[in-house]
């Protein structure tokens, strides 16, 4: 990557999907700041879509200029609330659930005739993807296995309540948005995605990727924030 010589937008805001935290950014933000960019991730609690976006809206206030929201995959739902905040200027989505005004994610899938299955929560309403074996099958199948165990040993669960949690305003309706999609993605289907990005109207760009696209193409990702925010710096 190349470095850019003008941006309005230097800061980048980078909030993580379920089974992953942030250090799952870890090679996005080595390119991002090698080329200048200010990088911060999110540490998501997970506990409610509420909980998640308060974590992000934090993070936001202690940005010092204009921001380029990112999510992946169940942060897709967290930047479409939070990134009403007034110095969020655009929203990068990958692989990411993005619910309408009064939608949950939940809502969302049923409504794109894709609901959640597989997904069951232990006894204190937690979903897990701790064992290596699923954790390369579902979210990173094109990295080595070595590299999937190390991913799912970090793992993080989600709340079974996040998916229930509705976006109040969704942030698309008013600000630029980009949408990277997987096309090897066993956890959320490119089908269902290609109906996202013609709901909120994104700029789309595809990658043969897994799920987790920031770990096994974080140049793919790197190159599409960069875009982003040189677009917005126009």
């Amino acid at each position: 990557m190349a470095a850019s010589t003008e941006h309005t937008v230097r800061n980048i805001v980078l909030v993580h999907g379920a089974f992953a935290d942030g250090s799952s950014w870890s090679q996005v933000i080595e390119r991002l700041t090698a080329i200048g960019y200010h990088v911060t991730a999110v540490q998501n609690p997970m506990t409610s879509l509420s909980d998640d976006v308060l974590a992000t809206e934090r993070v936001l206030r202690r940005q010092q200029g204009e921001v380029l929201l990112v999510g992946h995959s169940w942060a897709g739902a967290v930047i479409t609330q939070a990134g009403n905040a007034s110095n969020v200027k655009g929203l990068v989505y990958l692989s990411a659930l993005v619910p309408d005004s009064g939608e949950s994610a939940a809502d969302l899938l049923q409504r794109l005739k894709a609901p959640m299955t597989g997904l069951t929560p232990d006894a204190d309403g937690l979903i897990w993807l701790d064992d290596p074996s699923q954790f390369h099958k579902v979210m990173a199948a094109d990295l080595p296995m070595q590299k999937a165990q190390l991913l799912a040993s970090v793992q993080q669960p989600i709340a079974a309540a996040c998916f229930s949690g509705k976006v109040e305003h969704a942030a698309w309706h008013d600000k630029p948005s980009w949408y990277l999609q997987t096309t090897e993605d066993h956890a959320l289907s490119p089908s269902v995605q290609q109906s996202i990005v013609q709901q909120i109207g994104a700029k789309a760009v595809s990658v043969r990727s897994s799920h987790l696209s920031l770990a096994s193409h974080p140049d793919a990702v790197a190159k599409l924030i960069d875009h982003a925010a040189s677009e917005l710096g126009r």
